[in-house]
């Protein structure tokens, strides 16, 4: 992309690509003193680069813990549809992926039901083959999502799919009867991994939204707007999609994260606006330019 630039006649050294491990050129690209403006996305590393970088502007996508609270009048239909390709799209590799299912109780098995059956549709295998479900990016990555499985294992969850994982291919896993002293309810696995917690009252949705260290994204579905309206004011999240999954909008849109999500806002005006210093000239003038009093 970078070489794409210099072909298109950029000046040489106004954009460069320098590539490594982070443990190599990370601090040396986030500390050094002609750096003046930082943007990154990732996760815990975000707020390693915040606590070194020092008075500089900073743009930061950090992920997200994503919840999708789901209504008894809502669609089931298309909350199931969205649901599914929300949490599962990229093998659940998304900061804007559904990351728990918050269902009210009365309509849990028939969503649950809903979703299921659309995960069984998923094609597994590698990414030449236009799988639905591709290997996730590193084996410790793998290690990671399946220690969240295996402990919702050990503490009660209801698995909808058996566990199954070939290195880093791991199979798509839909976990029901969710409670929230499992790590998954809270933990961010970057997988293909779904948690459902079936709750009673709205507001439980809404606290467990809001218990999070993440702030990133949340989903309501739901026929009534006026509903749908206080829920999202009450969301601690930077964008809250209405009967849809979570996901990045339209470029011009603002795209934040509230707490460990993130600082700062993406978006064309919004990075920008970031990037820019402002400074101010004051003109003294020898004398008044205008009535005083």
């Amino acid at each position: 992309m970078v070489h794409c630039f210099h072909l298109a006649g950029f000046p040489k050294g106004l954009i460069s690509c320098v590539t490594g491990k982070g443990s190599e050129i990370g601090d040396f690209l986030t500390m050094h003193p002609g750096v003046n403006c930082i943007s990154f996305t990732g996760g815990d590393t975000g707020i390693a680069i915040s606590k070194k970088s020092g008075m500089i502007p900073l743009q930061m996508e950090l992920g997200g813990k994503d919840a999708c609270i789901i209504l008894e009048d809502a669609d089931l239909d298309l909350a199931a549809a969205n649901i599914a390709k929300g949490g599962f799209s990229y093998s659940g590799q998304r900061c804007t992926a559904v990351k728990v299912a918050l269902v009210m109780e009365s309509v849990a098995d028939t969503l649950v039901k809903k979703i299921n059956d659309k995960v069984a549709k998923l094609t597994v295998g590698p990414p030449e083959d236009d799988c639905d479900i591709t290997p996730v990016v590193t084996e410790s990555s793998a290690n990671f999502i399946e220690g969240l499985v295996m402990d919702a294992k050990k503490k009660g969850a209801t698995f909808c799919q058996e566990y199954k994982r070939e290195g880093n291919l791991i199979w798509p896993v839909l976990l029901d009867n969710v409670r929230p002293d499992m790590r998954i309810a809270w933990e961010e696995p970057f997988g293909p991994v779904l948690p459902v917690i079936r709750i009673n009252y709205v507001e439980e949705g809404i606290h467990h939204c809001n218990a999070s260290n993440f702030g990133l994204q949340g989903c309501v579905f739901t026929r009534d707007i006026s509903k749908a309206m206080l829920i999202s004011d009450a969301m601690e999240t930077g964008t809250v999609q209405i009967n849809s999954a979570p996901a990045r909008g339209p470029d011009h849109f603002p795209f934040q994260g509230l707490k460990d999500s993130g600082i700062g806002s993406q978006g064309i005006t919004n990075s920008i606006n970031m990037m820019t210093k402002v400074k101010t000239t004051v003109i003294n003038l020898p004398a008044p330019s205008y009535t005083m009093g």
